[in-house]
């Protein structure tokens, strides 16, 4: 069973820098934007079941970046 790791408010703060800094957070969120759409286009065309839940957790995961300044500055108080 894979254990999760709990972010504690330390790891949370180490993350600051990177989405405090506007600029380089908006690429980070428009590199996710282009990951997803790449793997949009991959999963129209998958036809294996265990290779489209794979791409689907991919895609959950990178719209997660969307919301990590705010999960970050929350996880910091």
């Amino acid at each position: 069973m894979l254990k999760e790791k709990v972010m504690n408010k330390e790891f949370y703060r180490s993350l600051l820098p990177l989405v405090n800094d506007k600029d380089h957070f908006d690429i980070l969120v428009e590199y996710a934007a282009q990951r997803i759409e790449v793997l949009r286009t991959l999963l129209e065309t998958c036809k294996d079941p265990s290779r489209i839940l794979e791409i689907q957790g991919s895609i959950t995961e990178l719209r997660r970046i969307a919301t990590l300044r705010h999960e970050t500055l929350k996880g910091a108080e």
